[in-house]
C-alpha cells in the first residue's frame, strides 16, 4: 500500500505567523531608529542598527512558507526548500540593497531626494 505523506499544513501556518510577527518588529526597529541612522555616514546606515535580526527572521519565515506551499503541490521536501531557500536568498539580498539605497537617498536629500511622481 502507498502511503502518501500529509501536506504540511502547520508550517504554512507557522511560516506565515513567524514572517509576520518578525516584519512587524523590523518595522517597529526602523521607526524607532531612523532618526538615529541619519545622523551616521552614509556607508554605516544598517551595520549594527538592530534591523538585521527582524530581517532574517522574515526571511526565515517566508523561506518555510514557500517551501511549504511548494511542497503540497512537489510532494519532495528537498526540492521545494531546494528550490525556496536560493530564492529568499536572492530576493532578500535585493531587498536589503534596495533599503540601503533608500536610506542613503534619505539621507543625502531628505524626502524630496525620493521622486515618487516618476511612479505615477
Amino acid at each position: 500500500m502507498y502511503y502518501l505523506p500529509q501536506p504540511p499544513y502547520f508550517l504554512i501556518f507557522a511560516g506565515l505567523f513567524i514572517g509576520l510577527t518578525c516584519g512587524l518588529a523590523f518595522e517597529a526597529t526602523l521607526k524607532s531608529q531612523v532618526k538615529a541612522m541619519l545622523n551616521k555616514p552614509a556607508d554605516q546606515m544598517l551595520k549594527g542598527s538592530g534591523l538585521q535580526l527582524p530581517f532574517f527572521g522574515i526571511c526565515v519565515g517566508i523561506c518555510v512558507f514557500l517551501s511549504s506551499g511548494l511542497e503540497i503541490f512537489i510532494l519532495n521536501r528537498w526540492l521545494s526548500y531546494g528550490l525556496s531557500l536560493p530564492m529568499t536568498i536572492f530576493i532578500a539580498a535585493l531587498v536589503w540593497i534596495q533599503l540601503a539605497s533608500v536610506l542613503k537617498q534619505l539621507k543625502e536629500g531628505g524626502s524630496k531626494a525620493i521622486d515618487l511622481d516618476a511612479f505615477y
